[in-house]
């Protein structure tokens, strides 16, 4: 964080004050504590990092913004950044990956995440269909590269398809705030005009700041705007759009198929790149030659053993056997699920290399059995 970036201060607001709590840690049992202070106030814990949902908007179909207040306990963050986002959904507590989309706001702490229902998904469907006003969320660390340099110079070219908008709208929001002091270029793939999020906040931005300019890229739409437009990301289509590509800093967003597709289109031709997929890439088919079968995973923490397939990651292959590792991002970033493999050798996707050193730690959402495995779960 520099001294001319937002971050989110953190004023105790613990109904204890700090003296207190440490004269009293040897005594305190930190989940009867959380009880008896969460009948007074929901978002009072003992060390336990929550925020209470005291806003929401539809943002998009099937996407909502939540806005929430922190305890204590949440740190601080970077436009740009994501955290792990947990919620208790019949039973059971699941975690996954969001991007910070607001600001911070000084002294009424306030941080916000904008959601899009994904088929299938628990914690997505309960956060946009039933989390209300008043809710209560554990919120992780915040993590994440993509964030603005100490010293902003240049020009920046920002690449979004989908939810890969809600990281780069944050670092807009970040570079509107200080009076857009760089130029930068957004260009904005979506299906359909109905799936476009923060689409006024961005159209009144770029009407009133000339550095700013906007692309809006539609895919699926039959009739267009005059600001929109229409393909696949493609060379032709950015030369088109930023006709001094070769001068861009790049930031891109959005499914591990489009990152790839921007990194290969880029590569060679903008200054810098860099970029986060919210979906694991597809490996090369000359990459992942190996065909598909069942292997033995022995859990040596709980002692069992079950059998997953080598043709998906080991996340979703003990998923599927009943089992909830820990897990946030999903995509390789914010090392929730790391695991040690005690034996046996995985399949990095990211990287495309197989590993087997022993008691070497792996990440479960990007990693593939590609033998009987021995990890620590």
């Amino acid at each position: 964080m520099t001294a001319t970036s937002p971050r989110l201060n953190a004023p105790h607001a613990h109904p204890t004050p700090g003296l207190w709590r440490r004269l009293l840690a040897p005594a305190i049992e930190p989940s009867v504590f959380d009880f008896w202070a969460g009948m007074v106030n929901p978002i009072w814990s003992w060390s336990r990092p929550l925020a209470r949902i005291v806003a929401r908007r539809v943002e998009a179909a099937d996407t909502v913004t939540l806005v929430l207040k922190p305890n204590a306990h949440v740190g601080s963050f970077q436009p740009g950044q994501h955290v792990n986002v947990s919620a208790e959904v019949n039973g059971r507590k699941v975690t996954r990956s969001y991007s910070l989309t607001g600001l911070p706001s000084g002294r009424r702490r306030r941080l916000s995440i904008t959601v899009k229902r994904v088929e299938g998904g628990t914690l997505s469907s309960h956060l946009v269909q039933h989390a209300r006003v008043g809710d209560v969320l554990e919120i992780g660390p915040a993590f994440g590269d993509m964030v603005l340099p100490a010293q902003l110079a240049g020009r920046w070219l920002f690449l979004a398809a989908g939810s890969g908008i809600t990281p780069l709208m944050s670092l807009t929001r970040a570079l509107a705030a200080r009076k857009m002091p760089v130029e930068l270029t957004l260009i904005y793939w979506a299906k359909t005009r109905a799936e476009l999020c923060f689409i006024d906040e961005l159209r009144a931005l770029a009407a009133r700041e000339p550095r700013f300019h906007l692309h809006v890229v539609l895919t699926h739409e039959t009739e267009r705007l005059a600001d929109e437009h229409e393909g696949l990301i493609s060379l032709a289509q950015l030369e088109a759009l930023v006709p001094s590509l070769a001068e861009q800093q790049v930031y891109a967003c959005g499914p591990g198929g489009f990152v790839e597709a921007a990194r290969q289109l880029t590569q060679g031709r903008v200054r810098q790149f860099q970029a986060e997929g919210f979906t694991p890439a597809a490996l090369p088919p000359e990459t992942d030659t190996a065909p598909t079968r069942l292997v033995n995973v022995h859990l040596a923490r709980s002692g069992r053993t079950v059998q997953v397939s080598t043709g998906t990651s080991l996340l979703e292959a003990l998923e599927a056997q009943g089992l909830n590792p820990p897990s946030g991002c999903r995509m390789g970033i914010c090392h929730t699920c790391v695991c040690p493999r005690h034996s046996g050798s995985t399949l990095d996707t990211q990287t495309g290399e197989t590993q087997s050193e022993p008691d070497m730690a792996v990440r479960l959402c990007v990693s593939r059995a590609r033998s009987d495995l021995s990890l620590e779960l």
